[in-house]
């Protein structure tokens, strides 16, 4: 267990603080910012959110730099960003700012490529995370954090900046799937049951 694991663990333990104050209305009061209006609860969310998120760049650079890439990491790291990003649609789709079809479209990718690297590491693979998907999942994170903030500062200027984010997440959602499927299709024998 080294630095950059360890940091990955912690982003997969704030998931459920996240939650807690996405979804819980506390009594702390709400902030006016334009047209929008937050609890201080989504703000706070959203400040971990992005924290959290933040942590996928560091253990990376944490792993590489130091030389401490390890299977448990290759595994651990993108874990970590699925569990992050389906708690947030989750949460989004309870709270009426995200329709359930694209959070379904998302956590079924997330699923089938959690899916694919698992018969990759009975086949003795390991799948790491392609820059299509690294690239997936930094667009989420945007239109994650814009729905918390619900589309907050462009709503003052009536810019759908939240809708736009979500359909070029959902976009490249369903590309990197396809990508790691097809460069992985030997992997999987799909003739066989």
């Amino acid at each position: 267990m080294n630095l950059a694991n360890k940091i990955t663990l912690a982003r997969i333990f704030l998931v459920p603080v996240v939650m807690i104050f996405l979804l819980f209305q506390f009594d702390i009061g709400e902030i006016q910012m334009g047209a929008v209006k937050l609890t201080t609860g989504e703000l706070i969310a959203t400040f971990i959110f992005v924290l959290a998120a933040l942590t996928d760049g560091v253990d990376g650079y944490i792993a590489r730099r130091k030389k401490m890439v390890t299977n448990l990491g290759k595994f651990l790291d993108p874990l970590a960003d699925k569990l992050l990003v389906t708690a947030a649609l989750i949460s989004l789709v309870e709270m009426q700012r995200l329709e359930a079809w694209i959070a379904i479209v998302i956590i079924s990718r997330e699923f089938a490529v959690t899916g694919l690297r698992t018969i990759a590491v009975a086949e003795g693979h390991v799948i790491a995370a392609s820059p299509l998907g690294k690239l997936k999942t930094f667009i989420q994170i945007i239109a994650i954090v814009s729905l918390m903030l619900n589309n907050f500062p462009f709503s003052s200027i009536q810019f759908p900046f939240s809708m736009i984010a979500t359909w070029l997440a959902v976009i490249i959602t369903i590309l990197s799937g396809l990508d790691y499927f097809y460069k992985n299709r030997k992997i999987v024998t799909f003739g066989n049951s």
